[in-house]
Formats: structure tokens, sequence, C-alpha cells
């Protein structure tokens, strides 16, 4: 049974609530002011989260009680699992800022969106490459060692990376001087 909306107080702020079963995965609605603490959990992130975005200039309280409690709008919440989202496509907080900057301005168009998460994504493609060379590099330096007996100084793996850092390079493949 549906119960009127009550008015609870916590500490000296006053947090309207809906008195239903299951409310608390939901955001609020009807201007519903809602503390740090039940955005962190509607959002599934941490205080101290939403306490850093807030110095990134990436999320904001619609205002504060009168005792300085921070208090929050379901837009929070939103702008919490947006940033959630961004980050799982690899984007760092500071292009989620700018995101968020387009967002604002009034000139910009879903092409200034498109050209910055392209140019993310081409950074991450650039990264998986170089990833794939490191993990090739590595594949040829386990190839190498074949006799787990011997000591470390006739390891062959530290005596090419001893021998790559003797030639002041770094490349992809790594020649080793085996020894009989």
């Amino acid at each position: 049974m549906m119960q009127p909306a009550t008015n609870k107080v916590r500490g000296q702020q006053t947090v309207r609530q809906k008195d239903r079963p299951n409310e608390s995965s939901t955001p609020a609605r009807d201007n519903t002011m809602l503390t740090i603490g039940k955005v962190a959990k509607l959002a599934e992130v941490s205080i101290d989260t939403i306490r850093y975005y807030e110095r990134g200039g990436l999320l904001s309280p619609a205002q504060k009680s009168g005792a300085g409690y921070r208090l929050y709008n379901d837009e929070a919440v939103r702008r919490l699992n947006f940033i959630k989202h961004a980050q799982h496509c690899g984007l760092s907080l500071a292009e989620i800022r700018q995101l968020l900057a387009l967002k604002r301005q009034d000139d910009s168009c879903c092409e200034d969106v498109r050209s910055l998460v392209l140019q993310k994504k081409l950074q991450l493609e650039h990264k998986i490459k170089a990833l794939k060379a490191m993990s090739q590099a590595l594949s040829e330096l386990i190839d190498i060692c074949v006799d787990d007996a011997k000591p470390l100084d006739a390891c062959p793996i530290l005596a090419a990376l001893e021998a790559s850092l003797k030639h002041g390079h770094r490349s992809n493949s790594m020649k080793v001087e085996t020894s009989a």
C-alpha cells in the first residue's frame, strides 16, 4: 500500500521521501532533494567519488541546506550515470568535462561530440597497437627461454633485456646472443 510522501529529519536537514517499496533503486522525482549519501547509493558510487567530481567541476549540488549539507536533485544521479558510462567507454574525466561543456553550449552540434569521440577512438586504437607490439615482444622473450632450470646469470630473457639497454634502442623484436 502506497503512503503519502513524508518529511523525515536527518540531522538538521529535511529530506522529502516517498515510502514505497523498492524506491531506493530509482532516482528521485518531483523535485525531491537528495542527500549526498542517497545520491551515492542510487548511482552506485562512493561519497568520495561525488566530492571528487564536484572538485573537478563535473557535478554540483542543486542547493545546500541551512546547515550546509549538499542537496541534489535527480539530475545528479543521471549525470553520475552518464559519467560512469563515458568512463566505461574509455573517456577520461577531462574528456567527459569537454562533453558536458558541449552540452551546455548553444552553438554545439552532434558533429562536435562525434569529433571528440572519434579522436578518443583513434587514441585507443593507437594504444591497442602499442600494447599488441609489447605483447609480441614479450612472446618472443618467452620463446627464447626454453630451459627454466638455467641459473639467473644465464637467463636468455635477462640477457636480451640487458642487450637492448646496451644498444640503446627499443624494438619489437629483441635479438639474443645465445651461448652454447
